[in-house]
């Protein structure tokens, strides 16, 4: 028998890209340079080239139907060098800006998604005092110059992730292993954040100002005393570190959910001090899909802030062709328990599906297929998955239907 699940008015339904990810010949990045190292296996190049392609992949959205949609700016095409913003750069995003306002799209805008501008990596970075006082130029120039179409602000995208692989792993750029630089990189976009939000509310009160954040279910019950503290810290650093240093400075909360994450000790593996995170080796980036986790993480923010929450990002990495039915069974699955959560009394606003399309993972290279939208990279042709084609149905009738 079908169960139809019936979300409420007005909910926003929408899909995410990223500025780096899709836009291509982001040349004056740090992530660009960080690429060119001998030892990087994977380079953005032209990506899936949406700076020049936006308005025929705006009209996927219209097929779609989603009501919002979740991009990024890239800093360095709008501040291109210190103190001087690009008019080119300015004029093509309110040419975006307009296109999905001309087709009725809440617009959801991220201000920094992991890469800086090459000067600032250069002369300063997060770690120093006056990346506080920089950012909040860019931040400034953004609102006075476009801030008339958006309507939700993500000041940071998963700000915990860049700053631990970038200051505590190595693993991203600025490449460090120091603690100290670390924490006053934290203590620095903490700072950051809380000027941008004032920057944007001054101008725009209505706006909706947040960041987004990694929710990953930490499991601790059952994996013994010692892996049940190591899990709750992996969770106070990816949320609660930054978290509650911006308290009182959210107008909802962010969340992107995606996987258990469960760690075991195990000697034999360096990595996190002895400790290792499970893996389904099915999965292309070894990722425990865990729907009845979207519940469990939407319900402890709800009881813990009481803010409005935006499911921020939610999907599975595959390496399928245009039948995707894992990503249908993924995506219902995971609204099932966002329903329950609404069901329960928690006041979810929106669901945005990673990703609208498929684009440069990061590390991971282009393998890693995350899009409702194929990109046959040679050609940059797009093509609809089935589960475009299921998520349109969604988008559409405001509902799931469930067996």
């Amino acid at each position: 028998m079908i169960k139809k699940l019936q979300f409420p008015k007005n909910f926003l339904w929408g899909v995410a890209t990223s500025a780096y990810q899709t836009e291509g010949d982001s040349k004056n990045t740090d992530w660009w340079e960080w690429e060119q190292r001998p030892e990087a296996k994977h380079k953005s190049g032209k990506a899936c080239d949406y700076w020049n392609t936006f308005r025929e992949d705006h009209e996927f959205i219209d097929q779609l139907g989603c009501n919002t949609f979740r991009l990024g700016f890239e800093w360095s095409k709008i501040e291109p060098e210190e103190g001087e913003f690009s008019d080119e750069a300015i004029t093509h995003y309110r040419a975006l800006l307009q296109d999905l306002k001309n087709r009725g799209i809440k617009i959801q805008v991220t201000l920094w998604w992991w890469t800086s501008p090459l000067w600032f990596a250069k002369k300063y970075g997060f770690h120093e005092k006056k990346s506080v006082k920089l950012f909040a130029r860019y931040v400034q120039k953004v609102v006075d110059e476009l801030g008339d179409f958006i309507d939700i602000y993500q000041v940071f995208n998963e700000p915990m992730v860049p700053l631990g692989q970038g200051y505590l792993s190595g693993e991203f750029p600025p490449g460090y292993i120091s603690p100290i630089k670390f924490l006053k990189a934290v203590k620095n976009v903490a700072k950051s954040y809380k000027k941008a939000y004032k920057i944007i509310k001054e101008k725009y009160p209505e706006s909706q100002v947040g960041i987004s954040c990694l929710y990953n279910w930490y499991e601790s019950e059952g994996t013994g005393f010692l892996v049940s503290v190591i899990n709750k810290i992996a969770k106070w650093f990816r949320v609660d570190l930054l978290g509650n240093k911006i308290k009182g400075y959210q107008d909802y909360i962010g969340i992107d959910y995606y996987r258990l994450g469960r760690m075991h000790f195990d000697p034999m593996h360096s990595m996190y001090a002895g400790f290792r995170i499970d893996e389904d080796l099915k999965n292309i980036m070894g990722w425990i899909t865990y729907p009845e986790g979207i519940y469990k993480v939407i319900m402890e923010a709800w009881k813990k802030y009481k803010l409005p929450i935006y499911i921020i990002e939610n999907g599975v990495p595959t390496d399928a062709g245009l039948d995707d039915e894992e990503r249908i069974n993924f995506i219902k699955e995971h609204l099932k328990f966002v329903h329950k959560a609404i069901e329960e009394g928690a006041d979810i606003r929106g669901y945005n599906h990673w990703s609208f399309m498929d684009n440069y993972e990061w590390l991971y290279g282009f393998k890693p297929r995350f899009g409702l939208l194929e990109i046959e990279y040679k050609t940059l042709e797009r093509k609809p998955r089935k589960s475009f084609y299921e998520y349109a149905k969604i988008c559409k009738s405001n509902e799931i239907e469930m067996e």
